[in-house]
């Protein structure tokens, strides 16, 4: 029991962004959609409930385009596989196992040249 605790908590980090996203995809939303949504929803600008009605609508309009279908739906994409699912893993490295083992960059490494590091 405790070997199939210890994977478990091992690979949670793996699996959880890939649920997080089918259930997203069943709605047409990916992390970055939904995020812009409810970060724009939940900071009401006043409690009047017709400047509310129009900051909801204007958050469901702005984060829509981020989702499938929308007009920066690829963008929406790339955030959500390339940024948030990579930062929720704390990973910057290759996401193929077999590049890493060839030695490659990751792509942290990769856009800052090494520079942050400060290598060069």
């Amino acid at each position: 029991m405790e070997w199939a605790k210890k994977k478990y908590n091992e690979n949670y980090t793996y699996y959880m962004p890939w649920i997080e996203d089918k259930y997203l995809q069943w709605f047409g939303e990916n992390k970055t959609s939904y995020t812009v949504k409810e970060n724009m929803k939940g900071t009401k600008i006043t409690g009047d409930k017709n400047v509310d009605a129009i900051q909801d609508g204007l958050a469901e309009g702005v984060g829509g385009q981020f989702g499938k279908g929308g007009l920066l739906g690829g963008v929406g994409e790339l955030g959500s596989k390339e940024g948030v699912n990579r930062a929720e893993r704390g990973d910057t490295g290759p996401v193929d196992k077999k590049a890493l083992e060839k030695g490659q960059k990751g792509w942290g490494e990769t856009l800052s040249g090494g520079m942050l590091g400060g290598k060069k």
